[in-house]
């Protein structure tokens, strides 16, 4: 099982901050190995969207589906592959620090098989090592708005 959890504190209202990040059209913004999100379902985002993705990891090129499934606003928002190399899910949450203030986390859960079970250890440092780049990316981004 790979479980990576990293996060960050924004100097910018939870409002900014939850709205920016939830959107799949910033997702190849502010994550480094994300190169492209493709809606499947119709605009806006709820519980049932789905949005096909493709990053790159660790040199691979990487096509997957995600579907939302739990959708709080200002507070949680998970997403679960529908389609995609192993199952992963995504949860991001939000918490007010103060009115100028959020703090941000992001976990990744999953159960590689076959191959990639064997390198689930490598994996999660990796992913940790990625997840954290990407909220310190989403973090300037905001800021210097």
């Amino acid at each position: 099982m790979v479980n990576v959890l990293t996060e960050i504190i924004i100097s910018k209202p939870i409002d900014i901050v939850s709205d920016y990040a939830i959107n799949p059209d910033n997702a190849p913004e502010w994550y480094v190995n994300i190169k492209s999100a493709e809606w499947k379902t119709p605009k806006p985002l709820r519980v049932g969207s789905k949005v096909a993705f493709i990053a790159f990891f660790l040199g691979r090129k990487l096509v997957y589906t995600y579907e939302f499934t739990e959708l709080i606003p200002r507070q949680k928002l998970v997403m679960r592959t529908a389609e995609g190399p192993f199952p992963m899910e995504t949860t991001y949450t939000f918490t007010a620090i103060d009115n100028q203030t959020t703090k941000m986390t992001l976990q990744n859960r999953g159960k590689p098989t076959g191959f990639s079970k064997l390198f689930s250890p490598f994996m999660a440092l990796m992913m940790k090592k990625a997840n954290n780049n990407d909220l310190k990316n989403l973090k300037r981004i905001l800021e210097n708005k």
